[in-house]
């Protein structure tokens, strides 16, 4: 039955990987795996876990606590100890040696105690408390960070892929002209340099290409390892057309993490100041005793037990301590000063960079559509060039030129696309927004 489950599981798990890799990944689904599958966030969210685990294990400090010792004593030598004779009825003056005990004292000791106020322990509650605000943003941002990195290589890839889709087009063209061209040389209609020269034109396209390729493959592992593939597994993603929607949806939403992660230190900065001054207070535990002793003589078969119990109130004050409170306060008070200024600063420069960085937006948006003029532009000089260049009104020269202006004009599409997106990128990253 075991192994029937197993198999089913086994089973259900490579339907489900070989559909995902079977469809075409959106940035979106990209984005989703990467929260539930990328090792940083995976860490991330263990420090959430390990910080709540130790937020409780402190929790306990405040229940009671329950010990128990027990002392099991042979006395070799039962100690002695002198008292005045006239208690015996002795000659005033005198002294005589009376021994207590006997040889075997069994002790058994049940000790409760229950802390009644604890400054030191409201304090660690209070600061666990706040930081684990301070890990869970942190847990945020690396899921943010992340984010902006797979997105950023998904764009990057997407690039390429527009790229390598020009090259071998542009290819594919280069061995149509090549063939047209060595039938002309075979016919003596055109000498071999002139042919020779577009297949110097080939060959650097090639090994563009070939340099491409390379380089679009360390992407797809790295976009694999980002959002938790499987390595051996393949990768498609989907089409991602140059004139695709903004990323842009609400340029007024705002998650400015590095705001909330100060204010939460200026948080536990002044939880730390009530701790200091708590620290005036006196620590007050409740505790309660049971002891039970077992005494026993052999020689005489004396044997008999003696219990007793007792509640107290335990006091621990700390009346003088060197000025040490008083200094830490002082420090704390420039530690609240610094970031109250660091909060400020920061704020400063996040509204900067917003603002900037949304400039920079519109800026590559124009970009991107004077490269898509100068592409169409390129491609008519292009054709024009290639039936001049058929007509013969032409030579090999000006063809490559115009097929030269041709890719510039593509790279500059792609070029100014991929800088269009890494502009939104970073705007949404300045202001903590990347879903």
């Amino acid at each position: 039955m075991k192994m029937k489950q197993k198999l089913s599981i086994g089973l259900y798990v490579l339907f489900v990987g070989s559909t995902l890799w079977g469809q075409q990944l959106d940035l979106s689904t990209c984005l989703r795996m990467a929260e539930t599958a990328n090792v940083q966030i995976r860490s991330a969210q263990l420090d959430v876990a390990i910080n709540e685990s130790q937020r409780a294990a402190y929790l306990s400090s405040r229940m009671p606590t329950l010990n128990f010792s027990a002392d099991y004593r042979y006395n070799a030598v039962i100690p002695g100890q002198v008292v005045p004779a006239q208690f015996f009825g002795g000659a005033p003056g005198t002294f005589a040696e009376v021994k207590f005990g006997v040889p075997y004292v069994l002790s058994n000791t049940v000790q409760l105690n229950q802390i009644l106020f604890n400054s030191q322990v409201n304090y660690g509650l209070a600061a666990l408390q706040i930081n684990s605000e301070i890990v869970k943003i942190k847990k945020d941002m690396t899921v943010h960070e992340v984010k902006y990195q797979v997105a950023n290589t998904y764009f990057i890839l997407q690039g390429m892929y527009e790229q390598l889709k020009f090259i071998q087009s542009n290819i594919a063209y280069t061995n149509q002209i090549l063939k047209n061209m060595d039938l002309m040389v075979g016919q003596g209609l055109l000498v071999q340099t002139e042919a020779d020269k577009m297949r110097i034109n080939r060959l650097n396209l090639e090994n563009t290409q070939a340099n491409l390729s390379a380089t679009k493959s360390q992407l797809e592992e790295i976009l694999k390892i980002l959002i938790g593939a499987d390595l051996k597994a393949s990768l498609q993603l989907e089409n991602d057309q140059l004139v695709q929607q903004s990323l842009l949806v609400d340029k007024s939403a705002a998650n400015l993490f590095q705001i909330q992660l100060l204010e939460q230190q200026k948080r536990m900065a002044e939880e730390e100041a009530k701790g200091i001054k708590m620290a005036y207070l006196p620590n007050v535990n409740l505790y309660g005793i049971y002891q039970y002793n077992y005494n026993m003589n052999p020689e005489t078969d004396f044997r008999t037990g003696i219990d007793g119990a007792f509640i107290g109130l335990r006091i621990d004050w700390n009346l003088f301590d060197g000025l040490d409170k008083h200094h830490k306060a002082a420090v704390n008070a420039l530690k609240q000063e610094q970031l109250a200024a660091q909060t400020a600063l920061v704020q400063q420069q996040l509204q900067q960079q917003i603002e900037q960085n949304k400039r920079m937006v519109d800026v590559k948006a124009g970009a991107l559509e004077l490269a898509k003029e100068q592409l169409k532009l390129a491609e008519a000089v292009h054709q024009n060039a290639n039936l001049k260049f058929a007509e013969g009104l032409i030579g090999t020269n000006d063809l490559l030129q115009a097929q030269t202006g041709l890719e510039q004009a593509q790279t500059g599409v792609v070029a100014a696309y991929v800088a269009l997106r890494q502009a939104e990128l970073d705007y949404l990253k300045s202001n903590g927004n990347i879903k």
